[in-house]
Order: structure tokens, then sequence, then C-alpha cells
């Protein structure tokens, strides 16, 4: 069940109602009024996160079409039993390697495209293993509404290297995994991918 403070659903909630509200307004009081409420959810956000203002303005600067969730895609590139991770260099903990997917690719595409670029490794996508609704499990809160995507994959090339965003890449049992990036993947979901990676048959898991 979700466990983000009330706030962040509350500011959400504000910010998607102006920001699909500024796409289909025409009169210039309804514009004007949706402006100030886009104006109250960024406020609302800049004072509990204790975010500069322009900071929080910034995240949002490009979101001018109809509000829909964001998507991020995760991988589960399994060997030996153990699991791939990378280790993130903003919080240094270790995450599924994935991000969001750009335009113009399909979800698989951009999840074989983030391993690569994150771990060095170039993997064959198999299998849709999840598809989650962020909201529902206990990451830290962000202002983005996201559905994450989770793949399985099998290693066909490349070697470790480090990114841009990442400074290390290994293979885990999920006995033994390292601390984790929280915001990216949760220890519940990596146990349920292990689960679901051992039972081929089994439909992906959704919402």
């Amino acid at each position: 069940m979700p466990t983000a403070p009330k706030w962040i659903e509350w500011a959400r909630r504000l910010q998607t109602m102006a920001q699909t509200g500024l796409v289909y307004a025409r009169d210039p009081y309804d514009i004007e009024r949706y402006r100030a409420i886009a104006a109250i959810a960024f406020e609302m956000m800049a004072e509990q996160s204790e975010t500069d203002l322009a900071v929080v303005r910034d995240l949002f600067a490009h979101a001018v079409n109809h509000a829909t969730p964001m998507i991020d895609v995760r991988t589960a590139a399994f060997r030996d039993g153990q699991v791939l991770l990378v280790r993130e260099r903003r919080d240094g903990r270790w995450a599924l390697p994935g991000g969001w997917a750009d335009v113009g690719e399909t979800p698989s595409e951009a999840a074989a495209r983030e391993v690569r670029e994150e771990s060095g490794f170039a993997v064959r996508i198999t299998r849709l293993l999840a598809l989650y609704d962020k909201r529902k499990y206990p990451h830290p809160p962000q202002p983005y509404y996201c559905y994450k995507l989770f793949f399985a994959a099998e290693i066909v090339g490349g070697a470790a290297a480090d990114s841009d965003e990442t400074d290390g890449a290994g293979f885990f049992s999920l006995e033994a995994l390292p601390p984790l990036s929280l915001s990216r993947v949760l220890p519940q979901q990596l146990a349920r991918l292990f689960e679901l990676h051992g039972r081929p048959d089994a439909p992906p898991d959704f919402d």
C-alpha cells in the first residue's frame, strides 16, 4: 500500500490538474486559474521537501502536454542464480540498470539500452516480469507519477564498465544484496523478480 505522505499526493494531483487544464483551456481566466493551481503545487513541493522553488519549477518546465505517467524501465539480467546490479553515483547504492524510456524506442529497446549504458553488458530482453504503479510501493516520495516496467534478460556480450551515472556493476544473489537505491528498486520487488524468473510460464505482475 502507498506510504507517501499526503502532501505529495495532493501536490501531484494539483500539478496534473493544472498541466492538463493548460493544454485544453482557451478562456484567459481559466488559463490564469490553472497557472495559479500549478504555482500552489510547486510551492507545496518546495516547502515540504525543503527544495528551492526554482528547482521545482524547472522539473516541470517542459511538462506542457496532457499529463500522463512517466515510464521507468528496469532490467533483471540473471546469470548463475544471481542478478546484475549497478551502483548509482548519485547515492552510492545499488539498483537494477534502468531509467526513463525515450520517445521513439520500444520499452524493451529502452531496457536493453539502459543496461548497456549503465553496466557495459549487452543483453537480450526475454520477457516482461512486472508493470507496477510506483505509488503503490514504499519508494521514497517524488513529484512524478511513474509506472515501473521490469524486464528479464540474458547476458549476450560485453563486460562490466562504469558510466556517467554508475561506478560499479556486479552480480548478486537474493541472500546477499548490497544496500539498494530505494527510489529505483525495493528488496521485495527484487524478491518477486527472482520468483518470477524461476517460473517461466508465470504471467507478468501488474499494478
